[in-house]
């Protein structure tokens, strides 16, 4: 029986409704009259910048999710790009506590919006039942999160639809001249209207920010190369024309001096075109808001603190799978810290640390992108960026710029939690080895199967051994290396070969990705240029450091002149973990294994490895 894992059950509009929905939250209730105070119809402007940041980024995480479809996001891109080490986790940490600290602070903010309707509502345990309900649909079934985003997303669109329909068609509602009186921009001269802008958009940035839980699940999506890059795009796209049609309407419909200031802009509007019901409907979408955003928040931290406890960087339990196959202690762990934060009034407080920390997890995720493309720039991409560095260097340019115009507590805040991430980072493993020193999880993680291939003849059998060893191993993932030998090749024709190389094994590994992923097993490719294959091997193995058996296949005829610098002979030497080598004659079905022993360590690994494959294929 397989051990239990991830499954693949989130379809192209579940993933849509969680990019969209997770994103508009409550924010565009409450900013677009801060933000007309600011620059007046320039708002205006200020979102449409803002989206057009937040493309970038959009493009950025398409290529990164579709070239590690596991989950994580942010965390296991920074990882490859850099290893499993301190940044790794203040990464991982920061993305987790964010999405955290957000759910509580969606939480606080549906019960206050439901104070609406019943005045005597008790406001903290609203949000802590709140959480709780969210915490539960992740326990049963990521669909049912899926399902319920649709729903409540649907609900949410149609009442945003309806106010931008009607401001612009009915009575009372948008007006050009109303728009431009005072004209498009309301301060003096060319410096001061740019940086107030500017501010703007550091104001409005988060709001575009909650798409990126579709990356976060897509170890849960089905088809990923497909799925995941419509997903993020569609969602942006709408998010994009909703924030901005909905401050066109609003600062078109009455001047931009009536809603300066106010936090109930929206509500203020649409009774001059819906004077009877607009305020209600309008009420309902912010409720709605906020709870599309716990939903949202809620999934993100939950399986980023099991990516974390997967690799090791958080404890291991964390990563265990319930009946259902969802990581219900991660979802327990978030939801009990989540609800402590609502309890105990801290959410305004850590508000600031939300913000700040999905800043820091942007930039070096998109930086992790550049990194990427140098390290393995002949790696399966199954979407790419266009206009590659532009993308990646405008979503850096827009992190720095949302910096430069947050607030002092904000930065101070996220430094506070970077400083104290770090400390716990360097003192965890010393403390839990003085007070358990038998704890099996005090050393760094093995959760990757590391199948070179250079034979496409051999690389099937190789992924299908590797795919059965992984169904029997918990929070498993497969990662096929492609080395191109550079030693007596000059640089200009290892780049010209790896190019040719990458385009015939693409077709191959797209076939083998989507055997894999069918039986919910991480699977991504990898492609390096090394002096020689061996060293290509054990260079990806110390640049890993999590790698729990590489799966090689039988080189064949050998003699004394070629054995001395035979790959697999050299990794066999040198690589610091077990070693599988696979003489393939046809590894269809199996039905019987026979396993010559005769003790020691290896007869051990040899029937563990059997057992494991025995158990998977009913042998």
């Amino acid at each position: 029986m397989s051990k239990r894992k991830l499954k693949r059950k989130l379809n192209l509009l579940q993933l849509v409704m969680l990019g969209t929905a997770g994103t508009i939250a409550a924010e565009i209730f409450v900013l677009t009259g801060h933000a007309a105070a600011l620059v007046g119809p320039a708002a205006v402007l200020a979102m449409i910048i803002a989206g057009l940041f937040s493309y970038s980024i959009a493009l950025n995480y398409c290529e990164l999710a579709t070239m590690y479809p596991v989950t994580g996001g942010g965390v296991t891109y920074v990882r490859e790009a850099w290893g499993s080490n301190l940044l790794t986790f203040l990464v991982g940490s920061l993305d987790c506590l964010s999405s955290t600290f957000y759910a509580a602070l969606s939480a606080v903010g549906f019960a206050y919006s439901l104070k609406v309707f019943i005045p005597a509502l008790p406001v903290v345990p609203t949000a802590l039942v709140t959480i709780m309900v969210f915490i539960l649909l992740n326990i049963l079934d990521v669909s049912n999160v899926g399902n319920v985003q649709i729903v409540l997303g649907s609900i949410l669109l149609l009442c945003l639809g309806v106010f931008i329909v009607g401001g612009f068609v009915l009575p009372g509602g948008f007006k050009w001249s109303t728009f431009t009186e005072g004209g498009f921009f309301i301060h003096r001269g060319f410096g001061t209207n740019t940086a107030k802008i500017l501010n703007t958009i550091a104001l409005v940035y988060c709001s575009y920010i909650g798409y990126e839980v579709i990356a976060h699940d897509a170890e849960e999506a089905e088809n990923p190369s497909r799925n995941l890059p419509i997903a993020i795009l569609v969602s942006i796209t709408l998010c994009a024309a909703v924030y901005v049609l909905t401050t066109l309407v609003t600062l078109g419909t009455v001047s931009w001096r009536q809603v300066a200031g106010s936090e109930t802009a929206l509500t203020d509007v649409v009774v001059h075109f819906l004077p009877r019901w607009g305020v209600p409907m309008m009420v309902v979408a912010g409720i709605i808001a906020t709870l599309t955003s716990v939903n949202a928040a809620l999934l993100s931290g939950i399986r980023e603190a099991f990516t974390l406890a997967r690799t090791g960087l958080w404890p291991r339990f964390m990563s265990r799978l319930s009946r259902f196959r969802t990581p219900h202690l991660a979802c327990w762990v978030i939801g009990g810290i989540s609800c402590l934060v609502a309890a105990v009034g801290l959410v305004d407080f850590l508000s600031y640390v939300s913000s700040s920390g999905f800043l820091f997890v942007l930039f070096w995720s998109n930086l992790a992108m550049v990194r990427l493309r140098k390290l393995y720039p002949n790696a399966v991409r199954p979407f790419r960026a266009p206009l590659f560095p532009l993308t990646p260097l405008v979503a850096i340019l827009a992190c720095f710029v949302v910096i430069s115009f947050a607030s002092l507590q904000s930065i101070l805040f996220g430094v506070g939690v970077l400083a104290a991430c770090t400390v716990y980072y360097y003192t965890y493993r010393p403390v839990t080895r003085l007070f358990a020193k038998r704890t099996k999880a005090l050393g760094v993680a093995k959760d990757c199967l590391l199948v070179p291939v250079a034979n496409p003849r051999t690389a099937e059998s190789l992924v299908h051994l590797a795919s059965m060893v992984a169904q029997a191993s918990e929070d498993t993932s497969i990662c096929v290396l492609t080395i191109v030998p550079s030693s007596c090749l000059s640089k200009g024709i290892a780049a010209r070969l790896a190019e040719r190389l990458g385009t015939r094994q693409r077709a191959l590994l797209s076939h083998l990705a989507a055997e894999v992923q069918r039986k919910n097993i991480p699977f991504y490719t990898k492609f390096r240029t090394a002096p020689s294959v061996a060293e290509g091997i054990l260079e990806e193995v110390r640049a890993r450091g999590a790698v729990k058996l590489i799966i090689m296949g039988w080189p064949g005829p050998l003699n004394g002149r070629s054995l001395a610098e035979n790959p697999v002979k050299v990794v066999l030497q040198r690589a610091p973990m077990n070693v599988a080598v696979l003489l393939d004659r046809g590894l269809s079905t199996v039905r019987n294994i026979l396993v010559p022993v005769g003790g020691g360590p290896h007869s051990r690994l040899a029937v563990r490895v059997a057992f494991e494959v025995a158990e998977q294929e009913r042998a």
